[in-house]
């Protein structure tokens, strides 16, 4: 088998030849890499070629591929039984540890996906406020959802664009999309439209327009806004959610402000290790207008699944042992410091960021703070970057919007090894 042969053959019956749009590779060209197999920081493609891999599932695998206390769980577990309709201790117990770790909430509800977890809770903001319109933001990926496939709109006073085919007009009315980290739009928004809004819908360092984190006094005054008008602020953590640090994207800004929590937050990707597994929760009081409780209705036949709780459970009792956060920052650093060096010395202009096993880079200096910045990057450039670095068995993102992950199962020869290729590449 060829990765080339693969996709001819995929394309025949699945649309593009992929099940999401990114694999494709339609932004940086060529063939997407068919991949058989994931080991610690490696993915294994059908040629039998070996990645170091800086995609970790879109984030989920912070702990590496086949981590062995992940795998003896899901093993057991899916020993036990794949699927039940009815609930189960491990349901509890996950739920248990996200509240532990994540101080604003005191309720959630599993479900399978980021997407379902977003919808959810702006349906949930919705009920619980009685009000119809929500705050999102340019450059904030949040599911695909027909009120969030929306882009920004020719001013304040309208309300945003469908980004999507088969999104109504009608839907988008109520989605109010504004410049990240720009703090005159937000007081304006929320002057025009405050006493309408049931929330605002932020991820707090956005993922998918590479990485861009929300400046302090942007955040600071979101919260002010959000409580001074009775609109709920939901946090999106389905990328930031334990990867970022132990207490999430939110532990960080608490720390920085004093007080500081989301009314709603949501999260995947590590929670459920891999496997298909979301949440979303807030507090007692928010989480009661939640069916059976409450008017707002939610359901999935296969949340909480057994097998995926095992995983993302255990994948959470791992990251909680002592030293694991300074560990992996100390090396997602490394690589963001060695790539900032490497393109200094190669004449390259580059910007890069990070928070605990999560990163970005620009092609581009200064670091962009919201996405027209980031739209303005030498997108060519990046292309053969991108090439270089595939062809040195290093695997990014392929499309310049998305952020990177570092692992737990990274070593020090592997960023060493990443750094060599990206000074070849970069030359």
């Amino acid at each position: 088998m060829s990765n080339q042969s693969l996709f001819e053959r995929a394309q025949r019956v699945i649309p593009g030849g992929v099940n999401s749009p990114v694999r494709a590779f339609r932004a940086v060209g060529g063939t997407p890499r068919f991949i058989t197999r994931g080991e610690g920081a490696y993915i294994v493609d059908a040629e039998g070629k070996r990645y170091i891999d800086y995609i970790g599932s879109w984030g989920p695998m912070i702990l590496g591929h086949g981590h062995p206390a992940v795998l003896e769980a899901v093993l057991s577990a899916a020993r036990e039984g794949f699927s039940y309709g009815a609930p189960t201790e491990r349901e509890i117990e996950l739920a248990e540890e996200i509240i532990k770790l994540v101080p604003s909430i005191e309720q959630v509800r599993l479900v399978s996906s980021g997407t379902e977890a977003t919808m959810s809770a702006i349906r949930l903001a919705r009920g619980a406020t009685g009000r119809s319109k929500f705050i999102k933001f340019e450059g904030c990926y949040h599911g695909h959802t027909d009120s969030l496939l929306v882009k920004a709109g020719s001013g304040l006073a309208t309300f945003g664009h469908p980004t999507s085919a088969g999104v109504p007009a009608e839907v988008a009315q109520h989605t109010l999309v504004l410049e990240y980290n720009n703090l005159q739009q937000l007081e304006e928004a929320f002057q025009l439209h405050g006493r309408e809004l049931a929330c605002v819908i932020i991820e707090p360092i956005a993922g998918n327009m590479n990485f861009v984190r929300a400046a302090l006094p942007f955040m600071k005054r979101l919260r002010e806004l959000c409580t001074e008008h009775g609109a709920l602020l939901v946090f999106d953590e389905v990328m930031t959610g334990f990867r970022v640090g132990l207490h999430s994207a939110q532990g960080h800004y608490a720390s920085l402000l004093p007080g500081f929590k989301p009314d709603v937050s949501v999260f995947g990707k590590v929670i459920g290790g891999g496997m298909p597994l979301a949440a979303f929760g807030a507090s007692r009081e928010i989480m009661a207008n939640l069916a059976p409780l409450g008017g707002v209705y939610q359901a999935g036949t296969l949340s909480g699944n057994p097998v995926a709780t095992a995983c993302g459970l255990a994948t959470l009792r791992e990251i909680q042992k002592p030293g694991f956060f300074e560990s992996l920052s100390s090396k997602t650093q490394t690589l963001v410091d060695g790539l900032r060096q490497v393109a200094a010395d190669n004449g390259v202009p580059f910007s890069a960021d990070c928070q605990g096993g999560m990163f970005g880079f620009f092609l581009m200096d200064p670091l962009p703070q919201n996405y027209q910045t980031v739209m303005t990057t030498d997108k060519e450039r990046f292309n053969r970057f991108f090439h270089a670095m595939l062809d040195a068995g290093v695997y990014l993102a392929p499309a310049l919007y998305e952020a990177g992950f570092v692992s737990s199962a990274h070593s020090e020869a592997d960023i060493a090894a990443t750094l060599a290729a990206a000074r070849q590449a970069l030359k």
